[in-house]
């Protein structure tokens, strides 16, 4: 299985993955971007918010 991945340190917190892929990306309590943990994951959700991050943090990893 494959899951996303934001990698905080290039991350700008444009909310852009948030808005595009709500179920997957999510602010955490430090106001950093986070990945719900799910069982599949949305695909071409995922890879909406892939193509748009301003910052390209985001990737899939395999698990």
């Amino acid at each position: 299985m494959k899951a996303p991945v934001v990698e905080l340190s290039d991350c700008i917190r444009c909310d852009v993955c948030v808005e595009v892929c709500p179920s997957v990306f999510v602010h955490n309590e430090t106001d950093f971007i986070e990945v719900v943990p799910l069982s599949e994951y949305p695909e071409p959700e995922v890879e909406e918010a892939i193509k748009n991050c301003p910052s390209r943090c985001i990737y899939w990893e395999e698990k």
